[in-house]
């Protein structure tokens, strides 16, 4: 069975046996001059910078993934209550983490 992962406080059809603990997964990522550079350029025009979408979303699946990750070694069926919260951790640079509640199905 893989693992299932859900924002919700349980899963539909499915009883949790216990908790196992917090999964969690989370990725820093930094700007660099040439992505920087084009989206400067598009600032002056406005619009989106699919050069930052790209990154922001590369950046999700990647703390996603190690978050479900950690939760397989912690011996989960799925993951509750998935959250994402980002924070900057330098100028340039942004954290991403990916979290929630890693549990046994009966």
């Amino acid at each position: 069975m893989s693992l299932i992962v859900s924002m919700a406080d349980t899963i539909p059809g499915r009883e949790i046996d216990h908790i196992v603990g917090i999964a969690r997964g989370n990725v820093v990522r930094a700007r660099f001059f040439g992505r920087d550079f084009i989206a400067g350029l598009r600032n002056l025009v406005g619009g989106e910078v699919p050069e930052y979408t790209d990154l922001l979303a590369e950046s999700r699946e990647t703390a996603l993934d190690r978050m479900c990750k950690h939760a397989e070694e912690l011996g989960a069926d799925a993951i509750v209550t998935v959250r994402l919260s980002t924070s900057s951790v330098m100028e340039g640079a942004a954290e991403i983490l990916a979290y929630g509640t890693a549990v046994k199905l009966k």
